[in-house]
């Protein structure tokens, strides 16, 4: 027969290892935050390619924003153009649907680089300052690295179901790579 005593520190010495486990991550109060920084930021970007593409917004269309890109010492202005819009209106949907998060997250982290690169004057608060893109730029990295949380398309993904973070550190380390390269193509 064992002691009462011997049986109630078992229950006792196990209850601190199960306090000590750290509380899951995916709640509902973090995937809704996730959720509206994705909507927020990804209708923004994509807001931002459509000032490229079509002009809307009081954007420059193909033809301003090209000028703009040739002016900023990109070759091809209008081709420029195109690509930018696109990254950013694609990479935006992307990011606001949580669709291909981390490569979404990615194509914005690499335009933002280069519009950080364009606009940097030295100066880091508005008007002249980059305050802006870097908020952009951060906010795109950092759901690049956590995932889009539970409401999401890529939950239906199976590849992407259970982000990892090796996914989103590939991806945000190949939109920094291809932003330097566009960075290296301008004068």
């Amino acid at each position: 027969m064992t002691s009462p005593s011997a049986t109630a520190t078992k229950p006792q010495a196990a209850a601190p290892a199960a306090q000590a486990r750290p509380a899951a991550l995916s709640t509902p109060g973090h995937d809704t935050g996730l959720l509206l920084l994705r909507l927020v930021l990804g209708l923004t970007m994509a807001g931002h390619g459509a000032q490229k593409l079509f002009g809307w917004f009081g954007g420059g269309g193909i033809s301003g924003t090209g000028q703009f890109f040739t002016a900023s010492g990109y070759p091809a202005g209008d081709a420029m153009a195109v690509l930018a819009g696109l990254t950013e209106t694609l990479g935006g949907l992307g990011l606001a649907a949580g669709l291909l998060t981390p490569l979404a997250g990615a194509a914005v982290v690499g335009t933002m680089v280069n519009a950080i690169a364009v606009h940097g004057t030295g100066a880091f608060f508005a008007p002249a300052g980059i305050e802006y893109e870097l908020l952009l730029t951060a906010g795109a990295a950092a759901l690049t690295l956590t995932g889009p949380g539970r409401y999401a398309v890529d939950g239906f993904l199976p590849v992407l179901r259970a982000h990892r973070l090796a996914h989103g550190a590939l991806a945000l380390a190949l939109g920094v790579v291809l932003a330097a390269v566009m960075l290296l193509v301008r004068n």
